[in-house]
């Protein structure tokens, strides 16, 4: 690129990464939704919403999620060593609302399955990653888990959940329902 293409930069705001300035930023990056969920060893489901969820490497085969400190499903995840993530299709607000609250009881009049994997299935998501922990960062008020897939589910081909600036979807207002409290602890 020559010298005098080179344009300004924008003008832009700039303020200091408060925990609101940062959850504001953030949420202009619009990401899938997925639940995480796993069975502890005292045998009881527990799950939780998380938007930070990628692939890491094709070879091994490696995901990786944000999953909070202050959370309760994840310690239990954690020492089970085992998890699924279930990617959410886009109308599935219910069960993100369910899981993204530290408020109500996840599994309550769900219908959901164990895995041959021993992890939570939940029902009609668009697809699910089995994994055992391989790997979990501190960072910051969070924990970078990186897990080693087992088997991937495909089982819907409908469009995904997206959340965008506090809410779901791209292409109008927000919309974020809060019938268990929702967005109070996501992972």
């Amino acid at each position: 690129m020559a010298a005098e293409s080179l344009s300004a930069p924008e003008a832009c705001e700039d303020t200091e990464p408060t925990p609101a300035r940062m959850r504001g930023t953030m949420g202009t990056f619009a990401s899938g939704v997925t639940v995480v969920t796993g069975i502890g060893r005292d045998g009881v489901p527990v799950g939780f919403a998380c938007q930070s969820f990628a692939s890491v490497s094709l070879d091994p085969a490696l995901v990786l999620f944000c999953a909070d400190h202050r959370g309760r499903a994840w310690p239990r995840i954690r020492e089970s060593g085992r998890f699924a993530v279930n990617i959410l299709a886009e109308e599935q607000t219910d069960l993100c609302g369910r899981f993204g609250s530290g408020k109500g009881r996840k599994y309550e009049g769900l219908d959901w399955e164990v895995s041959r994997w021993g992890t939570p299935s939940l029902p009609g998501v668009l697809t699910r990653v089995h994994a055992d922990v391989y790997d979990v960062h501190g960072a910051g008020d969070h924990d970078v888990v990186v897990g080693r897939v087992l088997a991937l589910e495909t089982v819907s081909d409908r469009p995904p959940m997206l959340f965008f600036r506090g809410g779901f979807g791209v292409g109008g207002p927000a919309a974020a329902p809060d019938p268990w409290g929702w967005g109070d602890h996501w992972g």
